[in-house]
């Protein structure tokens, strides 16, 4: 069922002109994102712990075990 637009209920002020605007000028096909992974406290805190012990960053440190989880789960198949 295609959803027709009402333009008399658009939120969009009608002092905004965007008639010189450009389309995709910002967009990229290459573009990587970075999401955000939210770690428990607990979690976070041993890893913290081990980073600073091991002189890396937590980040670093989380990939690299990551990585070893998913090469053993790799290895069990």
């Amino acid at each position: 069922m295609a959803q027709t637009l009402n333009h008399d209920d658009d939120d969009m002020p009608a002092e905004i002109d965007f008639s010189k605007g450009t389309r995709g000028k910002f967009y990229s096909p290459n573009a990587r994102f970075h999401l955000p992974v939210y770690l428990d406290e607990a979690v976070l805190a041993v890893l913290t712990a081990a980073a600073q012990r091991k002189g890396v960053e937590v980040s670093d440190l989380a990939n690299e075990m990551l990585k070893r989880d998913i090469e053993n789960a790799q290895a069990l198949r």
